[in-house]
């Protein structure tokens, strides 16, 4: 039987969990975030609406590809970063790096290539469940905690149907990391490209 694979932030905290879940589990770490904007260009469409457009750091490169390896062995992948803007930006990120591995593994359509626009957000939470992609809470690191956390999700719904990555807590996260972005030796948009009428 295929283990699931569980991803949290930390080796330690990745180590410490392993424990509590037994082996049909195996818990590694992303190290923190695995995509950021591009360095050397903006990566933020103004005319869309601010979207980003993230890519793996070339520092989390080994990671990344050491997690898909894993992914491709596993029944499951479980996103279990902290519960904060950070943690649900990094699982977003991590939905979207292991999504075509899960995919093809499982035979569904999201193998191929990269859409140019997001799929929205029913759309996102349906594909992420298809191909056994999920987010799991909690906020504390105790054996009952992380049990729970795998059998009663925050909707009350079976493991096997956990809630999806919180969109709401991703945005914030965006904001800041486009603000800092924004600082940076780009031109500012004017008023009018973003939205506002002249005069205002």
């Amino acid at each position: 039987m295929a283990r699931s694979l569980v991803i949290v932030e930390s080796p330690a905290k990745a180590k410490t969990i392993n424990k509590y879940l037994g082996r049909n589990y195996t818990v590694k770490a992303s190290y923190g975030h695995v995509m950021d904007l591009p360095k050397k260009e903006l990566g933020i469409n103004i005319k869309r609406g601010f979207e980003p457009t993230y890519e793996v750091s070339p520092e989390k490169t080994h990671v990344v590809e050491g997690l898909q390896r894993a992914a491709q062995k596993s029944e499951a992948v479980y996103l279990a970063a902290d519960p904060d803007r950070e943690g649900e930006a990094i699982c977003a990120h991590l939905a979207e790096v292991l999504k075509p591995t899960m995919a093809a593994k499982n035979g569904s359509n999201g193998a191929g290539k990269k859409k140019k626009r997001k799929p929205r957000r029913g759309q996102e939470e349906t594909e992420l469940r298809r191909n056994h992609i999920f987010r799991v809470m909690f906020n504390e690191i105790t054996p009952r905690a992380i049990r729970a956390a795998f059998e009663h999700p925050m909707s009350g719904l079976h493991v096997a149907d956990p809630p999806p990555i919180a969109v709401q807590g991703v945005a914030p996260f965006l904001a800041v990391r486009i603000g800092d972005e924004d600082d940076g030796p780009f031109p500012q948009p004017s008023a009018v490209e973003c939205g506002a009428r002249p005069g205002q």
